[in-house]
């Protein structure tokens, strides 16, 4: 995995932007990218590194996004690294403390990955825990915004609304129902934090100092 700065490195990141919208219709920005971070995914031979995938990430976004677009070139669909690059995108998050989404609208197939793993994850946290939890608790503990939260759990009927919020309500049957099920199954790539040597970068903080001028 590289991280790739798109103003230090602007022609390699435009020229992944275009090389994504061969085959992402959505795909409309390809030549601004220097408030994007590009997190590009890579398979190792003895010829060096060969592009399989890679997500982009705005330096500062407004709205909480920690991933703007994704892609996973053809040849290398239905191996995982789809799913991977989307728990990469997470594990940032969680180091710089903060709550993400990607950007919407998603695809059709950034639908699907996403609501399986946000499904899977929120499985595994249900299997374990013991006691009760909120909807807040595991918005934290996953990095993960309350609202997609929200909605994996009610595909699959586990949340009701009730006194003007939404309350989790499973059983440890229901849950054991879903993990088993192919539909929820769990990644073949997993992100193996211990290996992630990374830190969120510094804010540059800007001052502006006010120029006074007098008269005499």
């Amino acid at each position: 995995m590289f991280e790739v700065d798109g103003r230090e490195n602007k022609i390699y990141c435009q020229n992944l932007c275009l090389l994504a919208k061969l085959f992402l219709d959505h795909k409309t920005l390809y030549f601004d990218v220097e408030p994007f971070m590009f997190y590009v995914l890579t398979e190792v031979d003895r010829q060096g590194c060969h592009l399989v995938g890679y997500f982009s990430k705005e330096k500062e976004s407004p709205d909480g996004n920690n991933l703007a677009c994704i892609l996973t070139l053809p040849p290398f669909q239905r191996k995982g690294y789809g799913k991977f690059l989307i728990a990469f995108s997470y594990e940032l998050s969680k180091r710089e403390m903060s709550i993400g989404s990607p950007e919407k609208p998603l695809s059709d197939l950034g639908k699907l990955g996403y609501r399986s793993y946000w499904s899977w994850v929120l499985l595994e946290i249900l299997r374990d825990f013991k006691g009760s939890i909120s909807i807040k608790d595991l918005s934290q503990m996953t990095s993960i915004m309350q609202g997609d939260i929200i909605s994996t759990l009610q595909t699959m009927n586990m949340v009701k609304y009730w006194k003007g919020q939404h309350v989790i309500c499973v059983t440890p049957k229901l849950v054991d129902e879903y993990i088993k099920s192919a539909q929820y199954r769990r990644p073949s790539l997993m992100v193996d934090v211990s290996c992630l040597k990374w830190g969120p970068p510094r804010k540059i903080v800007r001052s502006t100092k006010k120029l006074s001028s007098s008269l005499s």
